[in-house]
C-alpha cells in the first residue's frame, strides 16, 4: 500500500508590521515652519487695514504728529461719527450694496447654468465658446464706455442702479462660467445619472443634487463677483455723475 502524503502545516498569517506612530510633539515641531510662514503673509496682507483702522482711531492732531505714534492713545471715535452720520456716504454704501448684490445674483443665476452646460454636455464648439468667454473677461471696459453711455442715455438709464448692473453682469460673468465650470468638472457623474434613473429630469438634477454639492465652489464664486462689482469705479463714475 502506498501511505498517504503527509499535509505540510499551513505557516501562520504574519501580522501586518505596526504603524511607526510619530510623536505628537514632532509632528508640531515639523509643521511651526510653515503655520509661520501662513501666520506672516497673512499679517503682511491685513497690515495696512490694520493701520487704516488705527489711524481712524486717532484725532486729526494725532494723525498729523511727528514722530509718529503706532497705537491710538487716547481712542478717538469722531472721525467714526463723522462718516456714519453723513448721509451722503451711507446712501452711498446702501446703493454700493444693492447694485453689487444685484449683479451677483444675476451672474450666478445666469453663469452657474452655462457652467453646467458646458460641464457636461458634448457639443461641437464648446472650447470655443469658453475661448470667447475667456476673451470677454480680457476686453477692457473703458472701450466700450462712450456706446454703453449713448445707449444708456436713450434708454432713460443714466443716474439708475439698472446702467451698472447690467455691465456688472457682463463683466463678472467670464468669472462665474470659468469657475463654476471647473467645480462642476470635478462632481461625480454617477450622482446625476443616479438622479436620472429615479426620475428627475435635467433641471431637477441640477437644483436638487449638483448646486448642494457645489455650494463651496458657488459661495467662492459669489465672493468673487462680489468684490469685483463693489470695486468697480470707471462705470459708477460715468454714469451717475450726471444729476437729471
Amino acid at each position: 500500500m502506498i501511505a498517504p502524503a503527509r499535509a505540510e502545516p499551513v505557516a501562520a498569517a504574519k501580522p501586518p508590521p505596526a504603524r511607526v506612530r510619530r510623536p505628537r510633539a514632532r509632528r508640531i515641531v515639523r509643521g511651526t515652519p510653515f503655520a509661520l510662514l501662513v501666520a506672516a503673509l497673512v499679517l503682511y496682507c491685513l497690515l495696512p487695514f490694520l493701520w487704516t483702522i488705527i489711524t481712524s482711531l486717532k484725532s486729526l492732531e494725532a494723525i498729523y504728529r511727528s514722530p509718529t505714534t503706532y497705537l491710538p492713545h487716547p481712542v478717538d471715535l469722531s472721525n467714526w461719527r463723522a462718516v456714519l452720520t453723513l448721509s451722503r456716504f451711507t446712501h452711498a454704501l446702501l446703493n454700493s450694496a444693492i447694485v453689487a448684490s444685484s449683479a451677483t445674483a444675476l451672474s450666478l443665476a445666469i453663469g452657474s447654468v452655462c457652467a453646467y452646460a458646458l460641464a457636461r454636455l458634448r457639443f461641437p464648439g464648446k472650447n470655443l465658446v469658453l475661448t470667447l468667454v475667456l476673451a470677454v473677461a480680457m476686453f477692457p471696459g473703458i472701450a466700450i464706455i462712450s456706446p454703453l453711455y449713448l445707449q444708456f442715455s436713450e434708454w432713460g438709464l443714466i443716474n439708475s442702479k439698472l446702467s451698472l448692473i447690467l455691465p456688472y453682469v457682463t463683466f463678472t460673468l467670464p468669472i462665474c462660467i470659468w469657475t463654476l465650470t471647473a467645480f462642476f468638472r470635478d462632481l461625480p457623474v454617477e450622482l446625476e445619472e443616479a438622479a436620472r434613473v429615479d426620475g428627475c429630469s435635467r433641471l431637477q438634477t441640477f437644483v436638487q443634487i449638483i448646486m448642494p454639492l457645489a455650494a463651496p465652489g458657488v459661495f467662492t464664486t459669489a465672493i468673487l463677483l462680489f468684490i469685483a462689482a463693489w470695486n468697480e469705479f470707471l462705470f459708477a463714475r460715468t454714469f451717475m455723475s450726471v444729476q437729471s
